[in-house]
C-alpha cells in the first residue's frame, strides 16, 4: 500500500468511499463556514470580558485591590480548565453520536451560561458559571473535531488553518469589543449580548450544518475501513504531537507574567504600559491569523511533519532576538513574526492526529489535543514567571526558545522512526 509524505498508509487517510470524510464530501465547505463563524463568536464572548472583568468583580462586592486581581484571574482561567477537562469526553461522544450534536450542545450551552453570567449575584457564582462555560462549552474544540475529520485528507490542513484563523480573530477582536460595549449597554448587558451572539451561532449550526454520521462497528479483532492497523499505530507519534500542541501555547504565554515589566525597561512611560503590552501580545495573534490558512495548505502539499518541524525551528530562533530588543516596537515586530511561524503548528498537528488513529477514535484524540493546548496555556506563564524571577526576564526567551528547538528535534526523530516502521 502506498504511503503519504507523512509516512501514513493512504487507507489511513480515509480514501475509501465509506469513510466519514468521503460520506460528508458535499457538506464540509458549508460546515467550515458555519464553524468559523461559531468559533469566532464564542471566542469573542469568552475574551471580551478581559477589559471589564475586574470592574465586574468589584461590582459583585469584592473591594480590596489584591482580591479583585486574584478573583479576576481565577474567573478568567477557570473556563479553560473546564474545557481541558471535558474536551476528550466530548470528543469521545462525538465519535459515538456524531459531530453536529456536539456543536449544538456547545453553542446552546454557551449561550445559556454566558447570559446567566450577567445575572450573577456574587463572585462565587461568577467563577462557578465561568467554570460551567468551560465544562459545557467548547464550540471551537467541537469544530476542530468536525472539520478535522470531515475535510478531505488533501485539504484538511488548509481547512483547519481557516478554522484557526476564526479562533484567533475572536481572541483578538473580543477585548476590543469588551472595551467599548459595557459603556453602551452596561457590564451585565454585555453578557446578554454575548449570549445572544452565540445563540445566533447555535441557530445557524442547527439549520445549516449537515452531517452523514453512521457509527461504524469496531472491535479489537477486526479493522474498520480506513483504520490504522494496530501494529502500525505509534503511541510515540501521538505523544510527540500532544507535547508539540502544548508547546504552541506555552511559547506564546510564557512572556505573559513579565511582559509589562519588560516593556517598562524598554523606556515606555508608565501610563502607556498597559496599552503597549496589549499591542505586543496582539501582534502574535495577528501574525498567526495572517499565516494559519497558508501554512495549513502548505502542510497539505509537503506533509504535516515538515511544516511542524520547520515552524518549531523558526519559532525557536525568533525567540532569541526578543531578549536583546531596545525598543518596544522591535519586540512587537518579533512577536508578530513569531505568531506567523507558530501558525502552521496546530493545523498540521490536528491533521497528523487524524491520520494516526482509527476513524472511531479521531474525536477523542482531537479532544486530547485540545487539553494539551490548554495545559500549555497554564504551564507557559508558570515557567515564564519562575525563570523571570530566578534568572532574569531575558532568560525567559532563551528557555522558551530552547524548549521549542528541543521539541523540533524530538519531532524530527519521531517522524524518522514512524517512516522507518511504515517502510518495514
Amino acid at each position: 500500500m502506498a504511503n503519504t509524505s507523512d509516512g501514513f498508509p493512504q487507507a489511513v487517510l480515509g480514501i475509501e468511499n465509506n469513510t466519514y470524510s468521503a460520506r460528508n464530501a458535499q457538506y464540509w465547505r458549508r460546515n467550515l463556514i458555519v464553524c468559523v463563524f461559531g468559533s469566532f463568536t464564542t471566542l469573542v464572548s469568552l475574551s471580551m470580558l478581559l477589559p471589564f472583568l475586574p470592574l465586574y468583580v468589584q461590582q459583585l462586592g469584592v473591594n480590596s485591590t489584591s482580591a479583585i486581581v486574584q478573583w479576576s484571574g481565577v474567573a478568567f482561567g477557570v473556563t479553560f480548565l473546564g474545557t481541558a477537562l471535558t474536551a476528550p469526553i466530548w470528543g469521545q461522544l462525538a465519535d459515538r453520536y456524531g459531530r453536529k450534536p456536539m456543536l449544538i450542545r456547545a453553542a446552546i450551552g454557551m449561550a445559556v451560561v454566558m447570559s446567566t453570567i450577567g445575572l450573577a449575584h456574587n463572585v462565587y457564582e461568577l467563577v462557578a458559571l465561568r467554570f460551567a462555560a468551560g465544562l459545557i462549552g467548547g464550540y471551537a474544540s467541537a469544530s476542530i473535531v468536525m472539520i478535522g475529520t470531515q475535510a478531505p485528507p488533501e485539504r484538511a490542513g488548509w481547512a483547519l488553518g481557516v478554522l484557526s484563523t476564526g479562533v484567533l480573530a475572536g481572541n483578538l477582536v473580543g477585548p476590543l469589543i469588551g472595551g467599548v460595549l459595557p459603556n453602551l449597554i452596561g457590564i451585565r448587558g454585555a453578557f446578554f449580548a454575548a449570549g445572544g451572539m452565540i445563540a445566533i451561532a447555535a441557530l445557524l449550526t442547527i439549520t445549516l450544518v449537515r452531517e452523514d454520521f453512521t457509527q461504524r462497528p469496531h472491535s479489537k479483532s477486526k479493522q474498520t475501513a480506513g483504520a490504522v492497523p494496530h501494529a502500525k499505530r505509534s503511541y510515540a507519534v501521538l505523544g510527540a504531537l500532544l507535547v508539540t500542541a502544548m508547546m504552541v501555547l506555552l511559547s506564546n504565554m510564557s512572556i505573559e507574567p513579565i511582559i509589562t515589566v519588560y516593556i517598562g525597561q524598554l523606556g515606555v512611560a508608565h501610563n502607556r504600559l498597559a496599552t503597549v503590552a496589549g499591542i505586543v501580545m496582539a501582534c502574535s495573534a495577528f501574525g498567526s491569523m495572517v499565516m494559519a490558512a497558508r501554512l495549513g495548505a502548505l502542510a497539505d502539499r509537503v506533509g504535516g511533519w515538515n511544516v511542524i518541524i520547520g515552524c518549531l525551528f523558526a519559532t525557536g530562533l525568533v525567540m532569541i532576538p526578543q531578549a536583546f530588543v531596545t525598543e518596544w516596537w522591535q519586540l512587537a515586530a518579533l512577536r508578530g513574526l513569531m505568531g506567523m511561524t507558530l501558525a502552521g503548528l496546530l493545523p498540521s498537528i490536528a491533521k497528523l492526529v487524524r491520520q494516526a488513529v482509527q476513524e472511531h477514535e479521531s474525536g477523542k484524540m482531537l479532544g486530547y489535543l485540545q487539553s494539551a493546548q490548554y495545559a500549555g496555556q497554564v504551564t507557559g506563564p508558570l515557567i515564564g514567571g519562575a525563570v523571570g524571577v530566578h534568572f532574569g526576564m531575558r532568560y525567559v526567551f532563551f528557555v522558551t526558545g530552547a524548549l521549542l528547538l528541543a521539541c523540533a528535534v524530538l519531532d524530527r526523530w519521531v517522524k524518522g522512526r514512524a517512516q522507518s516502521k511504515q517502510a518495514a
